[in-house]
């Protein structure tokens, strides 16, 4: 009896997944909890394990594919019928006269090496994201890859997807070069089991040309011959053939020649061109003046939209106050050595504002709480967003239980955010959630800013750079380290006199910190 191997159960803010890579062949025997796919959403990638021992039977979810919660990515089943499939797949093969030597030669490597081709397509992205940019291919048509080896990094607005090989062998096409847009499940390439690697220099040709041979008859034009994908493809991007360098058998173009003229912008006859070729020609100078038009990445676009969503929606309004950092400064100054060898880790100055915005949450629970759509939530834990800057753009990782969470920890895991951001390592479980957000402008110079609230939340702290000013201390004028702070809050949700004392709590637990340990 046939077993359903199902997706995992998605979390509610995640609508679908893509079928990222499949560890297992229809035929190959699987055990008990191995690995046989990988189901990859916007921000992570889950793991498919065997429900039972036996054989992959049936993939009915191709990489690629968009999957929902629980949909059957394929079956499980005795060993019997995969052997009688594989035998009288293995008899047909054999009585193509046409193709015997491949077939010997390929046989004799590896049993996979048939020339399979397979469809490389892009992850399934959630309901939230349209599209994605292919940021690198990591190899070119006819490079030897292993099973599970990245061939490319989709970029989205959260995340960069890694595109794995589905088994050994070689591209014999990419039809979306980097920088371009691609939609959910998108073909990216076309890839040969079997071909490039043990066998030598000269199956990565062969490849390509295989995968010509499947689509139609050559055709010259002029004095070049056009195999059927390259075609295809020069009637899509409208290509001068006389000026598209061949380096087939026979003088043939194949498509990873109309690809690289379609890269460099070297065979285009006509204005209408793809848009990767677009992005190629992108920086136009006249001159001393130069402009450089490049595309908007997936995560800024995503950042620009929810901004705009924020402020059209919200009733946002902003208020400051000033933080003196003096006790802060003088006690970290104090302990950071001592800390650093007891943790193996510096003390920052995040960790205070984290636990004084902790204490200060829970005396002001409307500061805490989330609106949803016509419903007021309010949380009983506090969960709070730290913003980090990567090259790629703002994330903002969860820290939970902030409330009950030690110093050494609150430190440990913003210094582990801060470095998975920059590597972009940061996973779906770190981003979703939040009941408020801190943001440091600071730490690039700025002096006041008014930051823009994360829906559902209803406020977001900011914080900035800590600056020496004259201030008036027992009456007398003192140069002291200080900060700006701005609370900017949700109207609807959270009245003025809320917001302001919500300010001030935090401003007094910073300046005696004292408070935070006796919770007064």
């Amino acid at each position: 009896m046939a077993i359903d191997i199902k997706a995992p159960t998605f979390p509610e803010s995640v609508a679908e997944g893509t079928v990222a890579a499949w560890h297992k062949k229809p035929g190959d025997s699987v055990e008990r909890d191995e690995l046989i796919v990988e189901i990859e959403t916007d921000k992570v990638v889950l793991e498919v394990v065997a429900p039972e021992a036996g054989t992959l039977n049936d993939v009915m979810a191709e990489e690629g594919d968009t999957v929902e919660s629980e949909q059957i990515l394929g079956k499980i089943g005795d060993a019997s019928a995969s052997s009688s499939k594989e035998e009288s797949s293995s008899e047909k093969s054999s009585s193509s006269n046409d193709s015997a030597e491949k077939t010997e030669s390929k046989a004799e490597s590896k049993p996979a090496g048939d020339g399979k081709k397979h469809d490389v397509k892009a992850p399934s992205f959630p309901e939230s994201i349209q599209e994605g940019t292919v940021a690198t291919w990591h190899k070119k048509v006819g490079e030897a890859v292993k099973r599970d080896e990245v061939l490319a990094d989709i970029e989205t607005d959260k995340v960069v997807l890694e595109v794995v090989a589905p088994a050994d062998g070689a591209l014999a096409e990419i039809k979306a070069e980097e920088g371009s847009q691609v939609e959910s499940e998108a073909v990216l390439a076309i890839f040969a089991e079997g071909a490039g690697g043990e066998s030598g220099g000269d199956s990565a040709p062969a490849a390509a040309d295989t995968s010509s041979d499947d689509e139609g008859a050559d055709e010259k034009v002029g004095d070049k011959i056009l195999a059927p994908a390259a075609r295809k493809m020069v009637a899509e991007h409208d290509l001068d053939v006389s000026r598209i360098e061949s380096t087939g058998k026979g003088g043939r173009i194949l498509k990873e020649d109309v690809q690289k003229a379609v890269k460099d912008g070297s065979a285009k006859k006509a204005a209408k061109s793809s848009a990767p070729a677009k992005a190629a020609a992108a920086p136009a100078v006249q001159g001393e003046r130069e402009e450089k038009r490049v595309p908007m990445t997936r995560l800024r676009q995503t950042i620009a939209k929810r901004l705009v969503q924020a402020q059209q929606t919200a009733a946002m309004l902003t208020t400051y106050n000033e933080v003196d950092m003096t006790e802060i400064m003088a006690l970290r100054a104090q302990y950071k050595e001592t800390f650093q060898k007891t943790h193996d880790i510096k003390l920052g100055f995040m960790v205070f504002f984290v636990k004084a915005a902790s204490e200060a949450l829970k005396r002001f629970p409307d500061v805490n709480a989330s609106i949803d759509g016509t419903d007021i939530v309010y949380h009983g834990y506090q969960d709070i967003g730290v913003a980090v800057s990567t090259d790629r753009g703002l994330g903002v990782p969860v820290l939970r239980d902030t409330d009950s969470m030690k110093i050494a920890d609150v430190e440990r895991t913003i210094v582990d955010f801060g470095k998975r951001g920059r590597d972009g390592k940061l996973g779906m479980d770190d981003m979703i959630g939040g009941t408020f957000t801190i943001t440091t402008g600071g730490t690039f110079g700025s002096l006041m800013s008014t930051p823009i609230i994360n829906p559902p939340q209803t406020a977001i702290l900011g914080m900035h750079k800590i600056q020496d000013r004259p201030m008036a201390v027992n009456g007398k004028v003192e140069i002291r380290p200080m900060m700006y702070l701005a609370l900017s809050y949700d109207h609807r949700m959270i009245d003025g006199k809320d917001a302001g004392r919500f300010l001030v709590t935090i401003k007094e637990l910073l300046e005696d910190p004292a408070r935070l340990l006796l919770d007064v």
